[in-house]
């Protein structure tokens, strides 16, 4: 868990939802009340958002009592209860909102990462997410990836060239860009990796008379174009497959030898899963 990020979402996402007090509980149950909640399981699939909502708690009042019994990863049923947080009331219910959405997000991510890596299994692909997250939360999101079983791509624009169709088309050319993104890399003393996007069997023949990449997406290939293009690439780069790719369809797209195939939908439409925070008597 990188603190710096929590700590700074944890506190923004309270001053958001808070603002000035809680005032429905506040004014409905008296100061310094002492209580317990349990947080419940409605629906089946892989848990994740646990070691976030254990800071989220502590955040919120380090005097909160959390008994964690089950972690990160864990495959939940309806019924099953994840943990148990004991204290003030009020700082329970503050903190409420926050971890159910949080973990309900992030466990909804988790399901689909695993059940696709599960549709995977036999095959050399992995699935990666990609960088259509919610804006703020992108690093709670890629967590979740990688808790279901998935692969993180780059985290956002600094860490890696991905060469796409625009920046193909506003460079003046695939050999351009390229050539481009190497004299950045020399001229600002960065150690980057490059992955160009190609769209059809032409595109990819002058990437590889080109060269001076890492990974080669092939976007939007048919399952005959993108088998051939993996073994004209003969294993010279890493490939990558997006653009159109579903649950029914992945386990075709895999059968044509990419490396990776990316989803967007991992993160960006994802359904969350039912979890719900409950009192319990002491």
């Amino acid at each position: 868990m990188d603190k710096a990020y929590t700590d700074q979402f944890i506190a923004n996402a309270l001053q958001e939802d808070v603002g000035d007090g809680d005032h429905t509980s506040l004014a409905t149950i008296p100061k310094g009340t002492i209580g317990k909640a349990r947080l419940l399981v409605k629906d089946t699939g892989i848990l994740a958002g646990v070691e976030l909502a254990v800071e989220i708690f502590n955040k919120v009042s380090p005097e909160l009592k959390v008994n964690v019994f089950l972690q990160d990863g864990a495959e939940i049923k309806p019924k099953d209860i994840v943990l148990e947080v004991e204290g003030s009331v009020h700082c329970i219910l503050k903190a409420e909102r926050l971890v159910l959405n949080c973990m309900q997000r992030m466990s909804g991510i988790a399901t689909k990462t695993h059940h696709i890596v599960d549709l995977l299994k036999g095959t050399n692909t992995q699935v990666l997410d990609t960088r259509k997250t919610t804006p703020g939360m992108r690093y709670l999101e890629k967590w979740a990836v990688r808790i279901g079983g998935g692969v993180n791509h780059r985290f956002g624009l600094y860490d890696m060239i991905l060469i796409k169709d625009n920046h193909v088309d506003y460079s003046g050319g695939i050999h351009q860009a390229i050539e481009n993104a190497h004299q950045y890399i020399i001229s600002e003393n960065k150690k980057l990796a490059i992955e160009i996007e190609v769209r059809n069997m032409d595109e990819l023949e002058e990437v590889l008379q080109t060269g001076g990449v890492d990974r080669i997406l092939l976007d939007n290939f048919n399952f005959a174009d993108l088998k051939q293009a993996v073994n004209i690439i003969e294993g010279r780069y890493i490939t990558e497959a997006s653009g159109g790719i579903t649950i029914d369809n992945v386990r075709e797209y895999a059968n044509c030898g990419v490396d990776y195939i990316s989803i967007g939908a991992l993160t960006h439409s994802v359904q969350c899963l039912d979890l719900s925070l409950k009192a319990v008597k002491l």
